[in-house]
């Protein structure tokens, strides 16, 4: 299922990731990927407001992995958060234990994770953001039957 969206502003991006994110299900790996400086992350932190843990996100792209610890509807969650715009090779993600870290949390999300499509088959759901237009954003959202 595809669902396209314009955001005008920082606010109405996060409305979107908190939109997106109740759609999904413990174990669900999402990509997140577009231009520089898109949305990804003010995306991201719409999703974190969903679990309650907005308060722990930060962007990734230093320290490339980040975890959160939140709650949605009582239930504990962890969520997983990569940046692999720094990252360059596959090996650097086998050093990181990408794979063991995309599959043992709540959910999974990865900026950047377009970089290395050998991954791709491992996404439930992808979000491409782009510049509109002035403070404008287009969102595509997909998301795969699991």
């Amino acid at each position: 299922m595809t669902e396209e969206f314009f955001s005008s502003s920082a606010e109405e991006t996060r409305r979107f990731g908190r939109q997106f994110a109740s759609g999904l299900q413990r174990g669900e790996i999402v990509s997140l990927a577009g231009q520089l400086g898109a949305g990804k992350t003010v995306f991201m932190r719409g999703i974190t407001e969903l679990f309650n843990c907005d308060d722990q996100l930060s962007s990734p792209t230093f320290p490339i992995f980040n975890i959160y610890q939140g709650s949605l509807g009582g239930e504990q969650v962890t969520l997983h958060h990569f940046d692999l715009y720094r990252i360059q090779s596959h090996q650097e993600l086998d050093a990181l234990g990408f794979d063991e870290y995309l599959t043992s949390g709540y959910l999974s999300f990865v900026e950047w994770g377009d970089r290395f499509p050998e991954y791709a088959a491992l996404y439930t759901a992808t979000v491409f953001l782009e510049y509109a237009g002035d403070d404008r954003r287009r969102i595509v959202m997909n998301h795969f039957m699991i």
